[in-house]
Order: structure tokens, then sequence, then C-alpha cells
């Protein structure tokens, strides 16, 4: 098995974890976005092959570890609705990031505007989630994790206005396997 991705990627990171937790035997290979441009029709990270199977979003990766080592993965629809309202915000907050970095005046467009006051709807939200401070962390606990920690880490979010993400995030970043899937300093 072969995940392909950056080590920076929060979608990536996840998986990772899901790899690091299942002890399945996987090579973790860095893509570039030129690379990931040719071997992905998606043209992104991350995305996995085993032997024949090819799957290209880390959905449908999480889902295939989780399955393959015998773990739940999203066993109810709050789970799977929690999941995708955290992937909303590390959506747009990834084109907020790119759209800035291209130079764009995110305060200028309506859609721009529109993907930050997602980002803090969501966050607001988040802060209402029970969240432990210490594993085990359930899925959508490690993609709020991963996605705060990039968030953060890019300048994408603050934090500082939800003690509960503040302590959540604390505590899941002492983590061993959050810490060895950490992005290079």
């Amino acid at each position: 098995m072969k995940l392909y991705g950056s080590f920076t990627s929060p979608f990536v990171r996840h998986c990772r974890i899901a790899l690091l937790e299942s002890t399945l035997d996987y090579q973790f290979i860095e893509t570039d976005q030129a690379s990931s441009a040719k071997l992905s029709p998606t043209k992104r990270v991350p995305f996995l092959r085993d032997e024949e199977l090819s799957l290209t979003d880390s959905s449908s990766i999480l889902r295939y570890i989780r399955h393959k080592s015998s773990k739940p993965f999203l066993e109810t629809v709050i789970e799977l609705d929690q999941f995708c309202m955290v992937n909303t915000a590390l959506d747009s907050s990834i084109n907020l990031f790119f759209l800035s970095r291209d130079g764009v005046d995110i305060a200028r467009f309506d859609y721009t505007i529109r993907q930050a006051q997602r980002i803090n709807a969501t966050l607001a939200e988040f802060e209402q989630f029970e969240l432990p401070l210490y594993g085990p962390f359930n899925d959508v606990q490690l993609r709020l994790g991963c996605y705060l920690s990039w968030a953060v880490f890019r300048q994408r979010i603050n934090i500082d206005d939800y003690p509960k993400l503040k302590l959540f995030l604390a505590a899941i970043e002492k983590e061993p396997f959050f810490i060895e899937t950490a992005p290079p300093a």
C-alpha cells in the first residue's frame, strides 16, 4: 500500500495517523503539486494505491484503512455530519490560503467573504462539540485536530476566542501519533 501526499496537508496527515494506528504495511511517498497533477485525476493529495485499487480522496482512504484494520469509521450520521462540517471549514480555509498566496484580496469579493464567514461560523459550532482532552480520538476529532493545527500554523484562523478548541488542540498535539506526523519545521 502506498500513500502519496505532502507532509503539510491536513488531509494527508489524518491518513498517516490512521495508517500508524492500523499497523498496516504502507509506504508514504512525498508528492508535490506537479506529481499529484500527473498521478491523480483529482490533481491533489492524498491518493492511495494498493495493488489494483486507487483511491483519490482522504475520506475514502480513511474508510479503506479503517475497514482493513477492523476499526470503525464514522459510525453514526451525526459523526458523518460533523466530519463533513470540518471538511467544509478545511476546504474554505485552504482555498482562502491559496487565493491569498496568489495575491487575491479575499476581503474584496462576495465569494471569498462568504468563505471566511463559513469558517467563523463553523469554528463557533466546533466550540460546542464534546471534545476529549486525551485519546483515543475518533475520526471526527482527528480531522478537527488536523484542521486546527494546520489552520493555526498557516495563520488562517485564530482560536483565542474558542477556549474549548484551544484546550483540545493543545491536548491532541501532545499525542505521539500527532507528534510523529507533524510537518517538518
